[in-house]
């Protein structure tokens, strides 16, 4: 859809979000993979507004000199005291991006604070620092599109698109303010259902019932919940990211979103299926080397017969499905050993909590698993020239003129320094917690100590996955690629970006029927279990239900083949397409589209009307 109206100058989009040259969730994946689609539609009328801090933002942001009307907008505001950084961000597609510095109005934050009071009827307690940095950030954005808005040519529009109750208490700001500004707010997850899903589990079935204003107030973010509803009702268009959190947002909000704006990615396509399966094995050996590292030295098992699934994302214990997940792999390891299977699972569990530091035990393993690692490449060199030169005599070697005495001593004192009396450690990490940890208690009531006889192994790496670990070596794509089966039984999960990046990666995963992936999976792919794209059912189900459910597939998963598992891997790689936002940034097209719509027919509705 053409994003400007025939006969007025081409619009202007300004996409406003908290995470902007900043990773803190799901919604900085939305933005860095959506941005060549968002400047191939709008070229160079698309810029991107996030609040700047040096320690986040200065690593992924390139200043760069400013001109025409950005260079006129950011002048007269600097003339006001607020401080833009103007420059580009360093992602695909190089966009531009205005950086504001919140802090210089902090000394108007009574008045502000008196303002919104007044103005919408929001009270912001003097302990919410976030919330209060929101109203500073609301504060200056609402003046740029002001700034702006003055400065434009005759009849060029302009979108605002705000994402989250972070960002969106500017648009109520800027239409009390009657600024003719084209604003969506699209929210990815309401405050109230995440806050109420973390500590209670009939959220879906009692919504119907649910009091916002009650259940804002008991959990002390109603000011929170209040921003948010007065962005939905203010916003020209509303939109949200899938049919279940609409549904969460009609109850909540008071408004049900206009439209619905899947989360997309960008995705890779291979020319020829094995250039992509290459990757799953290369990055699958390694996970075994990591794995050598950290079970071989109390025990061995088969790593031709190894299976590596996992469950990564924030650390929200129930929302998350981390129990669901925990109880479906005690069962898992309980059957395996029934039936004296000889498969393994290895099974990770990847999120991040406050920690003191890596377990020394852990990097003493993967350390001394380094050290034998290196030094049988260098005899696998001295054996390849030994080899060479023995056979250029025309004889074949014998086995003892490959290692000389002092290498086997070598070898032998490295495996005895590897060697471990006790059971390789669960969690790789020292928690702050260790005591009250939702995740270590739970495996610790479930028995699973991995020990030799346990089918499932457990580790629970309480950090994110990055190339600097010294356990892994290699990035979190590089991780899901290397696994087998991503595992995402989620509660509250108004889209799941994790099995979505899974399916862009042709890994197999497991959602829910409460996730925002998991309805887009269930109505656009046909017998999607089958593909490789599992969902369980959790709507209206009790969660021993969905446990069951969960094991089953586990349970014949395990079953699979090797080639099997490659035919899945190739049907869920075929699938990827329905994620790629050449197709889904359609659905943003149509948004901003609208909003420019309603408001032209905002303004030009007379005022008696």
């Amino acid at each position: 859809m053409d994003a400007n109206h025939t006969t007025d100058p081409p619009a202007y989009l300004l996409e406003v979000a908290w995470e902007v040259c900043t990773q803190i969730g799901g919604i900085y994946t939305v933005l860095r993979s959506k941005t060549p689609a968002m400047l191939k539609q709008w070229q160079d009328r698309y810029l991107l507004i996030g609040p700047y801090d040096a320690e986040r933002t200065d690593a992924e942001f390139e200043r760069i000199e400013t001109n025409g009307l950005i260079g006129e907008v950011i002048e007269a505001l600097a003339a006001e005291g607020i401080q833009c950084h103007y420059g580009r961000w360093l992602i695909t597609g190089y966009p531009r991006v205005l950086l504001i510095d919140w802090r210089a109005a902090a000394d108007r934050l009574t008045d502000l604070k008196y303002r919104l009071w007044m103005d919408h009827d929001i009270n912001i307690p003097p302990d919410d620092g976030l919330s209060h940095d929101v109203l500073l950030f609301a504060a200056l954005v609402s003046r740029l599109f002001e700034v702006l808005a003055s400065r434009l040519p005759a009849r060029t529009r302009v979108v605002g698109h705000f994402h989250e109750w972070m960002t969106g208490l500017t648009i109520p700001i800027l239409k009390k303010r009657g600024l003719p500004i084209a604003t969506v707010f699209t929210t990815h997850a309401t405050v109230v259902g995440r806050a109420v899903c973390g500590d209670r589990d009939d959220f879906y079935d009692v919504l119907g019932t649910l009091n916002p204003d009650v259940e804002s107030g008991r959990r002390q973010i109603y000011h929170r919940y209040c921003i948010e509803r007065a962005a939905a009702a203010s916003a020209d268009v509303f939109t949200t990211v899938s049919d279940v959190t609409a549904d969460e947002s009609a109850q909540l909000l008071c408004r049900r979103p206009d439209l619905i704006t899947p989360n997309g990615l960008r995705v890779q396509k291979f020319e020829a299926l094995h250039e992509f399966q290459n990757l799953h094995r290369r990055y699958k050996e390694r996970l075994n080397q990591f794995v050598m590292g950290h079970f071989f030295g109390s025990y061995v098992f088969d790593l031709d017969k190894t299976i590596y699934v996992f469950l990564a994302g924030r650390y929200e214990y129930h929302n998350k499905g981390m129990d669901v997940y925990l109880e479906a792999l005690a069962r898992l390891n309980q059957t395996l050993r029934e039936n004296n299977s000889d498969v393994t699972v290895v099974a990770f569990v990847i999120t991040r909590t406050a920690v003191r530091g890596m377990n020394r035990d852990v990097l003493h393993a993967r350390f001394t698993f380094e050290e034998l690692r290196r030094y049988c490449e260098y005899l696998e060199t001295r054996m390849g020239e030994r080899i060479l030169s023995i056979a250029a005599t025309g004889r074949l070697p014998e086995a003892h003129e490959l290692l000389d005495a002092d290498a086997v001593v070598r070898l032998k004192r490295i495996q005895q320094a590897r060697h471990r009396s006790g059971l390789p450690i669960v969690v790789t990490h020292d928690l702050c917690d260790d005591a009250h940890d939702a995740v270590l208690c739970h495996i610790r009531y479930l028995g699973l100590f991995n020990a030799e006889t346990d089918r499932v192994k457990i580790v629970y790496h309480p950090d994110f996955v990055t190339p600097t670990s010294p356990l892994f070596h290699m990035d979190y794509e590089q991780f899901v690629r290397g696994c087998h089966l991503g595992i995402f039984p989620s509660y509250y999960e108004p889209w799941g970006y994790t099995p979505a990046e899974c399916t862009a990666m042709g890994v197999p995963s497991v959602t829910s029927d409460l996730s925002g992936f998991g309805s887009f999976v269930q109505t656009n792919i046909p017998d999607h279990d089958a593909a490789g794209l599992y969902v369980l059912p959790r709507r209206h189900k009790p969660i021993e239900t969905t446990i069951q459910h969960l094991t089953e597939v586990l349970v014949d998963f395990c079953q699979l083949n090797r080639r099997q598992r490659i035919e899945m891997r190739n049907r869920v790689e075929s699938l990827s397409d329905l994620l790629a936002w050449r197709r889904l940034a359609a659905h943003y097209f149509e948004a901003q589209e609208l909003a420019l719509q309603r408001s032209r027919a905002a303004e030009a509705k007379p005022s008696w009307a």
